[in-house]
């Protein structure tokens, strides 16, 4: 699998577990920072979601990173650009930049120490203490975000 089309597409359990914890962010529920993610489709034009973490980088800004890869959701926040955050009833418009692949060892790393027991699965053994060389090397499979 290439780096730059890698995707984990939910398996076994992952589509009812997925459709379970997305109702928690409607009913303004989060879970160390979750939100549910809500992009214009790129070819309808329809909202879509999806549950994921909102990190805080140490630089102060928000991020989000896709462990599972070059999602559908990724594909559309490149295309639209912005989109909003919600829980419950609060909604947070917001815009988003893509991080350059050079830049995401460090967001890697920090998304790992907070949330590895969530998504270790999808980094094939890289966990938070993996080198910075290892980090780097598969950087282009996880699209990371700067939402402002």
């Amino acid at each position: 699998m290439d780096a730059s089309t890698r995707y984990i597409g939910p398996t076994g359990l992952d589509p009812i577990m997925n459709r379970i914890f997305n109702w928690l962010p409607k009913l303004g529920i989060s879970v160390m920072g979750s939100r549910l993610l809500a992009v214009r489709g790129r070819k309808s034009g329809e909202w879509r979601t999806t549950m994921v973490n909102v990190m805080d980088g140490a630089d102060g800004a928000r991020y989000l990173v896709a462990p599972r890869g070059h999602t559908q959701w990724v594909r559309n926040l490149r295309v639209a650009g912005d989109g909003e955050l919600r829980l419950g009833r609060k909604v947070e418009a917001f815009t988003a930049t893509e991080v350059a692949d050079a830049d995401k060892v460090p967001l890697l790393r920090l998304y790992l120490q907070r949330w590895g027991w969530e998504v270790g699965r999808f980094f094939d053994g890289i966990t938070k203490d993996s080198t910075d060389a290892e980090l780097a090397a598969i950087a282009p499979g996880f699209p990371v975000f700067r939402i402002a």
